[in-house]
């Protein structure tokens, strides 16, 4: 049995009780930290919360060279940790047709994702988000590559807010900052952006003004988040004022 249980979205806390029960079932665990990872708790953490020992696989060692965690998954009761919900990332999707293609057993232990969240936190209606999309460090991809500019664009024609996420290099411990997603976008776009910062923990923020200003603030250890809406309705505008962790004046236009 291989099961894909998502941690949810910051610490130790953040999993469902289903979840848990899993991981302490599971006679190994296997997990990754490139898709995602929690800001609020290391591997260490996890580990004593629910007295288990996780082995750490890199990209290679899930996308290229999966055979341990299959090999442990034909043999016994085998857990895979992924931070927010398992499906999200097609990474997760391959290693589960991999499983399937060997007749081994797979299941699904959802966790909260941090596009629910983002929703959940800005006020922001969940129906009216368009495609995602990720901005890479600009060192790895020459700039912003012009697929993110143009998931942003097509979205706001259709009046859809878009939810970018933000790189994580795990080769070098990099997490992208809401403020340097800001400033990345500020040079192609003068719009409305929405920070969401720590999303899971007891205290998330929320930060909304126009992109070239939130480009210039600090918005606190990671993880992070950038939306940018399409056309509000006037119940989003009056949730983004009531909930945004400063004082704008860009509200009132955009």
């Amino acid at each position: 049995m291989l099961g894909f249980v998502g941690l949810g979205l910051y610490d130790e806390r953040s999993v469902t009780l289903r979840g848990r029960e899993e991981l302490r079932a599971a006679d190994r665990v296997f997990a990754e930290q490139y898709t995602s990872i929690l800001a609020g708790a290391s591997l260490a953490d996890l580990e004593r919360a629910h007295g288990v020992e996780i082995e750490l696989r890199d990209r290679t060692g899930v996308e290229r060279d999966p055979e341990p965690i299959l090999a442990a998954a034909e043999t016994g009761q085998t857990v895979f940790l992924v931070g927010g919900d398992p499906m999200v990332s097609t990474t997760h999707v391959d290693l589960r047709l991999r499983a399937d293609d060997r007749g081994i057993e797979t299941q699904v232990v959802h966790g909260t994702t941090a596009q629910t969240a983002a929703s959940s936190l800005t006020g922001l209606q969940n129906y009216r988000f368009g495609k995602a999309t990720t901005l890479p460090f600009p060192d790895t991809h020459g700039g912003v590559p012009g697929s993110v500019l143009e998931t942003i664009g097509d979205n706001r024609e259709r009046g859809l807010h878009t939810l970018v996420y933000l790189d994580i290099d795990a080769a070098t411990d990099r997490l992208m900052t809401g403020d340097t997603a800001a400033g990345l976008l500020a040079d192609h776009l003068d719009c409305l952006g929405v920070v969401v910062a720590q999303a899971g923990s007891d205290d998330p923020l929320v930060r909304a003004d126009r992109l070239g200003t939130l480009a210039t603030e600090s918005f606190g250890p990671p993880l992070h988040l950038l939306v940018v809406p399409g056309e509000l309705h006037p119940m989003e505008r009056d949730a983004l004022r009531a909930l945004d962790d400063g004082s704008s004046d860009a509200l009132n236009g955009d």
